[in-house]
């Protein structure tokens, strides 16, 4: 194995790492949102029958 091969796997490695660092900070935020957004849809299909009666 040359330098170039070893910097290569080094680098792929990394690469997987901060990917998946990323993906599962995402989805730790993507669920806190979800529930915001729905709840918020919730809420405005309530006011808007409500108003309506």
């Amino acid at each position: 194995m040359t330098q170039k091969d070893i910097i290569l796997i080094l680098a792929v490695i990394g690469a997987f790492a901060v990917l998946g660092f990323v993906l599962r900070l995402a989805f730790a935020l993507l669920f806190p949102l979800l529930l915001i957004g729905l709840g918020v849809i919730i809420y405005l299909v309530l006011q808007k029958n409500s108003g309506s009666r």
